[in-house]
């Protein structure tokens, strides 16, 4: 009886934890993607990257994790699981948070997964194999996905597919991203918008082109010069 009572106890606790969180005041993460200044639309719209290479999107997805809301003297960690962001998943591109006491100056977040993850075998949720960015138990998670096509690329059916992880010290593809928030960037709604702009994945501290590296399916510095690339595609942006 009394190991019942201690388990009745224990759910309450969760319980009450869980509905406090409801209750509270809540932030809404949402994602937008863009390739310039043109919204992401998957299949249909044609776009033009850097090279005057043009190209479509079929697939485009990454992993979010280790999300920190920093203040001027405040910061809020907050310890969920990895997200993953997919745009053929609107559901996916909206993330709720607890709001903290304090004024947010700063979100700071990782692209990719740690490497606890990577090593630990099959997961559940969204870092289910099933989600398509897992490779093998030694290669681990696939940290972002971009694939489409481009008249420019040298593979089959003009295909360029770029697959990007790696968590070895000799391969590390992980990416920490700090982006400022200002006041107005706010509003009084509690939503922070971001905006992810695909073509920085061309070109940002490296120039990528479609027709010399069409295929990046495995770790190594095609995956980190990539990762450096798509670290610099988020922007915060005005509620409207």
């Amino acid at each position: 009886m009394k190991k019942i009572n201690q388990y009745f106890l224990v759910m309450l606790l969760l319980a009450l934890s869980i509905y406090s969180f409801a209750q509270g005041p809540i932030i809404h993460i949402e994602f937008k993607h863009m390739v310039g200044n043109k919204p992401l639309i998957l299949f249909e719209e044609t776009y033009t990257n850097y090279f005057n290479e043009p190209f479509t999107v079929n697939k485009f997805k990454y992993y979010i994790s280790n999300i920190i809301l920093k203040g001027q003297n405040n910061t809020l960690k907050l310890n969920l699981e990895p997200k993953l962001i997919d745009e053929a998943d609107s559901s996916s591109k909206q993330i709720t948070i607890p709001k903290p006491n304090f004024t947010i100056i700063a979100i700071e977040f990782t692209i990719g997964v740690d490497s606890s993850y990577n090593v630990t075998g099959i997961q559940a949720g969204d870092l289910d194999p099933l989600k398509g960015m897992y490779w093998t138990w030694n290669s681990g998670y696939i940290f972002a996905k971009l694939e489409g096509q481009s008249d420019s690329s040298k593979a089959p059916s003009h295909y360029f597919s770029y697959h990007i992880g790696g968590y070895k010290i000799t391969d590390y593809a992980v990416r920490k991203i700090v982006i400022p928030i200002k006041q107005k960037s706010l509003g009084d709604t509690n939503f922070i918008n971001i905006e992810a702009d695909i073509l920085h994945w061309f070109n940002a501290k490296h120039a990528i082109q479609i027709t010399k590296n069409s295929i990046c399916h495995q770790q190594g510095q095609l995956a980190m010069n990539l990762a450096d690339n798509y670290s610099n595609m988020f922007t915060v942006i005005a509620n409207k």
